[in-house]
C-alpha cells in the first residue's frame, strides 16, 4: 500500500503580506493535487489578517501570472503579489 504525504511547495512573501506573517518566505507541506486557491485558504484560515491584501493579490508560480484553479507541484514556488503603490 502506498501513502503520500503530500508535496512541499515555497511559499514567499513581500511587502504587507511579508508584515503581516513576519517572515520573507516559508515551506509549506500541501496535499497533491492542491491549487493555488486551496493555498490561499490555507493562509488566509491560519492569518485572518491578510484578507484585505490577498484580495487585491495576484498569484505567480515559478515567475509567472497564474490563475487560483493552477495545480501545484513538488518544488513550486508561490508568491502572492500585493498591490503597489506609488507614482504621482
Amino acid at each position: 500500500m502506498c501513502y503520500t504525504l503530500g508535496m512541499k511547495i515555497r511559499v514567499r512573501y513581500f511587502a504587507s503580506l511579508r508584515e503581516i506573517v513576519g517572515q520573507n518566505e516559508e515551506w509549506l507541506t500541501v496535499d497533491d493535487n492542491a491549487t493555488v486557491a486551496a493555498v490561499r485558504a490555507l493562509l488566509l484560515e491560519r492569518e485572518p489578517r491578510l484578507q484585505p491584501v490577498m484580495d487585491r493579490s495576484v498569484n505567480a508560480l515559478n515567475r509567472r501570472y497564474v490563475s487560483p484553479e493552477t495545480l501545484l507541484h513538488e518544488g513550486d514556488e508561490l508568491v502572492f503579489i500585493p498591490p503597489t503603490g506609488g507614482g504621482c
